[in-house]
């Protein structure tokens, strides 16, 4: 199944999720600025812009009597991840907001690099569409320096005036997720400022609700293509953060015809992590904490130098690193939906697992060859992936088919990410900003927001 542009096909769902997820939000004047939840006309222009949200479902074979499938969300060449979705959707709504007003927007977003990719490439595509212009909208986005090897170069860096006008910031500190920190406290303080001095409304993005509408096409898409044979129970293996795919994923099938959720039995959620940031697994299956003494203790085994553990199944077994970061894409900790997901697994069925990149490498050529049969390309030489999320999935559905921890026998992995050199053009931290806190993040918005 392929579905060419599925924020087109299911354009009036997503309208209709959007208004019921987020407005009542709009009614409460909290003091920080939204766009409002209305998205824009379905014109030539929109559907162009909208045109790159593909969505394919491919079968990757059998693996110990289990069915496996690929729901593939990486077509976008220009993100080659599923956060395309949302950022079109979000940035939709900027659109609307701006063209209603003639006011300005700024979209600030931290980001571990996937979401500030597809953020920077929704708006380029916002203006070259013609949907605004250059002047009306732009975003700034903050990763941490481990995710630098992931960014990519575009027009909005390449085109001085779009560079200037959408800058990229680096925080150099050792833990990742202080880029959230600093983007809410740059638009908390200088909100005002903005709105008074440079005539632009700061958004800050991160909210969950700005996710769930936009994925509910992974249910709606699988309702009207490939649904459940109705008395065989589905897994949906995910490679996770906080898991907002899946809570889109079952946010749509919520929203579905009583007819249509009725011929199948309740979607079944399989979330995937690694040891740097394995929370929501930890939260899963210690009633909802994430005490670090859950974890298994692993012994160095001198004959091999790999790290080692039999006690907990559900953690690797060998790791280079007991705390390694596989792919800073997951980088995380103890997210607010957890409890969400937690309450999901449990009443409607799945599991977790956390995987290692020793384990990563030892599948790494079945893993290729069960993508091959989906039509995704995985090279030859694993050190020249930069995205782990796939093989990430794949990998971890794989080890708990083998470990006894996986009873369904239909099983889709919702490919969210996948790419290696030669797919992009990087840049490097000399090309970005470097910031240090929200003060110094404030410099650089206010150098990119003069009129």
């Amino acid at each position: 199944m392929f579905l060419e542009s599925a924020l087109v096909t299911y354009y009036e769902e997503i309208r209709a999720a959007l208004r019921d997820l987020l407005g009542r939000h709009e009614t409460v004047d909290s003091g920080e600025f939204t766009p409002g939840v209305e998205l824009p006309e379905l014109t030539a222009a929109m559907r162009e812009y909208l045109s790159v949200s593909g969505v394919t479902h491919a079968q990757m074979g059998h693996y110990r009597g289990k069915s496996l499938s690929l729901l593939d969300l990486t077509g976008n060449p220009a993100t080659l991840t599923t956060k395309t979705f949302a950022s079109l959707i979000i940035v939709a709504r900027a659109v609307r907001y701006i063209q209603d007003t003639g006011e300005r927007v700024t979209i600030v977003t931290p980001s571990s690099a996937n979401k500030a990719t597809a953020m920077r490439d929704a708006v380029l595509r916002a203006v070259t569409s013609g949907l605004v212009t250059a002047e009306q909208l732009n975003v700034v986005v903050v990763v941490p320096e481990g995710s630098v090897a992931k960014l990519r170069s575009s027009e909005l860096f390449t085109d001085p005036r779009l560079r200037d006008r959408n800058p990229i910031a680096v925080y150099r500190g050792e833990q990742p997720g202080t880029v959230k920190t600093i983007a809410r406290g740059l638009v908390d303080n200088d909100r005002e400022l903005m709105e008074t001095e440079r005539k632009t409304h700061l958004w800050y993005t991160l909210q969950l609700e700005n996710y769930l509408a936009a994925d509910v096409v992974r249910a709606l898409a699988e309702a009207e293509h490939f649904p459940a044979a109705p008395d065989r129970p589905r897994l949906h293996a995910h490679a996770v953060s906080s898991a907002y795919g899946l809570l889109g994923h079952a946010y749509g099938r919520s929203i579905l015809p009583e007819s249509d959720r009725a011929r199948t039995l309740p979607s079944r959620y399989f979330l995937v992590q690694h040891l740097g940031a394995p929370d929501m697994v930890l939260s899963l299956y210690n009633d909802g904490t994430v005490d670090e003494a859950h974890r298994p203790a692993y012994v160095l085994r001198p004959e091999d130098g790999l790290y080692a553990q039999e006690e907990n199944p559900r953690f690797p077994a060998v790791t280079f690193d007991p705390y390694e970061t596989l792919d800073p894409t997951f980088y995380t900790r103890n997210p607010p939906t957890s409890a969400r997901m937690n309450e999901i697994i449990h009443t409607q069925g799945g599991g977790g697992i956390v995987v290692s990149l020793a384990e990563c490498l030892q599948r790494y050529g079945q893993v290729r060859s069960l993508l091959s049969e989906a039509g995704v390309r995985l090279p030859a030489n694993p050190t020249a992936l930069r995205e782990w999320s796939l093989t990430m999935a794949v990998v971890g559905v794989l080890n708990a088919i083998d470990r006894g921890l996986v009873d369904e026998d239909d099983i889709v992995v919702h490919g969210s990410g996948s790419y290696a050199v030669g797919d992009f053009d990087g840049l490097t931290v000399r090309d970005l900003h470097t910031v240090a806190d929200a003060e110094a993040l404030r410099h650089v918005v206010l150098d990119a927001t003069v009129l």
